[in-house]
């Protein structure tokens, strides 16, 4: 049976927002909520870019049921792989067996503050696997040292951790992260209805494992209200994926967003509110094999989407799976 999420976009809403559109989520009937992890926002429109670990703090006190997770955390750079064993451990025992840690390979536009070195995609992935590998030893809750390729932990204890173990899953969009997720993840992340991204995270060890999927939309009371909605706060959409981890700030975002055409956006969000698109969508993501589909509305009208998912989209679907 597929469970339907929201997505917390932190680079379009301010931190107390945040709060309570987890809040209203869970109110209407979401089941979970993924919530981004960003130094910037990909475009100075979108105008935000909260700490979100202070965030999860609040949306604990709001809500009681709704599973949220990071989607997602870059452990290879701006944070060290010690430092987010803590903030998850801190994080799942506020939220205790409804919190997981969304993992990627990351963004140059987020990770390369420090002026560090940005490595090719090879190499962060293998950074990640060797990340993952740290998170994993220090929720141990013991005392630990790790010495590898790319970090080193000394003398490191995590003593506050939630009862239930924290699930990691991985975000993926190409074959190469796909594997590697089957093989040190429990769960997928992925925003394509890509099947063959899915074969590749089961033959390397996540057939049985959670797959999550994005549905990105922008609900309003006409495709072209919304068409000017999703262009104007999300046109990093029409940007290819290798384009998406190496552009370095917003201004290279949104100088190549000027080059593409709006009314492609059509291609890649739901617009509007015709519901049979929207299920189209979501239907797609079902079909290539995502058991958890989580729904991005783009733009500030939140609760119109709300209404409308609550009326329209979640009872359709309950009613369908």
């Amino acid at each position: 049976m597929v469970e339907l999420g929201y997505a917390l976009s932190s680079e379009e809403h301010a931190p107390n927002d945040l709060v309570q559109l987890a809040r209203r989520a869970e109110e209407i009937g979401f089941e979970f909520a993924l919530i981004s992890d960003h130094y910037h926002p990909w475009t100075d429109q979108q105008g935000h870019a909260p700490f979100i670990w202070s965030v999860l703090g609040g949306i604990a006190q709001v809500t009681q049921r709704i599973l949220v997770g990071t989607g997602v955390t870059c452990p290879i750079m701006r944070y060290h792989p010690a430092l987010v064993a803590q903030m998850a451990g801190t994080a799942g025992a506020m939220l205790p067996g409804r919190f997981f840690l969304g993992l990627g390979s990351g963004e140059a536009l987020n990770e390369h503050i420090y002026g560090d070195h940005w490595p090719p995609a090879d190499v962060r992935l293998e950074m990640l696997e060797e990340a993952v590998g740290i998170i994993r030893l220090l929720w141990h809750g013991e005392e630990s040292s790790y010495w590898g390729e790319y970090f080193t932990v000394e003398n490191a204890c995590i003593h506050t951790l939630p009862e239930t173990a924290i699930p990691i899953y991985v975000a993926a969009s190409g074959l190469n992260a796909a594997e590697l997720a089957g093989e040190i993840a429990d769960g997928l992340i992925t925003t394509k209805a890509d099947a063959e991204v899915v074969r590749r995270f089961d033959e390397g060890g996540g057939s049985g494992k959670p797959r999550i999927g994005q549905v990105k939309v922008c609900w309003a009371e006409s495709v072209d209200e919304a068409l000017e909605t999703a262009f104007m706060y999300w046109p990093v959409a029409l940007i290819p994926g290798p384009l998406h981890a190496d552009l370095p700030t917003t201004s290279h975002f949104e100088e190549t967003a000027s080059l593409l055409r709006k009314e492609d956006i059509a291609s890649q969000i739901v617009l509007g509110k015709d519901v049979e698109r929207y299920l189209e969508k979501i239907q797609q993501m079902e079909a290539a094999g995502m058991d958890h589909i989580y729904l991005h509305q783009i733009g500030p009208d939140q609760e119109g989407f709300f209404q409308f998912a609550q009326k329209e989209i979640l009872p359709r679907f309950r009613n369908e799976a």
